[in-house]
């Protein structure tokens, strides 16, 4: 049997396979780290934010005020600054949206608890979501019900009650929160429905403008059905026995 040489060429072209895949390798952990950073810097954006948010001549604005700019739909927002919102607003807000604001520390734990349970259960949840967890999903996410949304929504709320005091974190909530297509803020939407200022809004009128913030696309504060009267009437008389709920806010 013939014994053929082995070839400079052979060896050269044996050694480069190696070098080869070692490239390839090389790429895929350096891309892959690149796209750990940006996961990383997008997770980490929204807390930067949050401290960023706590100087009060800045003005947010919410996920769906950016979708609208990039649909090309436009929005109307005039913010509005606490002191120049109807108490009346913020009463009917709280005894709707959430009677413990000035007790948690951005989420009802015991109240999470519960929707846990009845999950658990099999049974028909209701709604655990606090102010602070409503202005952190309208700053930084999406709407829809997901357990992906709500595990990011809460950290984000808890930072976001540790790092803002409860006026500030009132005061983006009602200049953020949407009351109709295209309507943002406490402001947009007195004059769109009421033709008032937020500073002018009667009990009424702010009762029926926080039983809309759940649906309203379905609920037209400005034009209410007989329905949302009678819920409007019930958060009025809550609002009037608020008390020492609201402490944190006007004390």
């Amino acid at each position: 049997m013939d014994i053929v040489p082995e070839t400079r060429e052979d060896t050269i072209e044996r050694k480069a396979e190696p070098d080869a895949r070692d490239g390839w390798m090389t790429r895929l952990r350096k891309n892959w780290r690149r796209l750990c950073l940006a996961l990383l810097a997008f997770v980490a954006l929204p807390y930067v934010l949050i401290v960023l948010y706590t100087a009060e001549f800045v003005r947010p604005i919410s996920t769906l005020m950016l979708r609208d700019v990039v649909l090309l739909r436009g929005y109307d927002r005039q913010w509005v600054d606490f002191e120049d919102i109807s108490p009346n607003v913020v009463r009917a807000v709280m005894m709707s949206e959430d009677g413990q604001y000035c007790r948690h520390a951005g989420v009802d734990w015991g109240a999470m608890r519960e929707v846990v349970n009845e999950a658990l259960a099999g049974e028909q949840t209701r709604g655990a979501s606090t102010i602070p967890m409503q202005t952190a999903k309208n700053l930084f996410l999406w709407n829809g019900r997901s357990f992906v949304r709500k595990a990011m929504e809460v950290p984000l709320a808890v930072v976001a009650d540790f790092v803002w005091s409860k006026r500030r974190l009132m005061e983006i909530y009602l200049n953020v929160a949407e009351w109709g297509p295209g309507i943002y803020g406490i402001e947009a939407a007195a004059q769109y429905h009421f033709n008032v200022s937020a500073a002018k809004l009667s009990r009424r009128q702010a009762a029926l403008l926080a039983v809309s913030l759940p649906n309203p696309y379905t609920r037209n504060a400005g034009k209410p059905g007989p329905g949302l009267q009678s819920l409007a009437r019930l958060i009025d008389r809550r609002a009037g026995r608020s008390g020492d709920y609201i402490k944190c806010l006007y004390d």
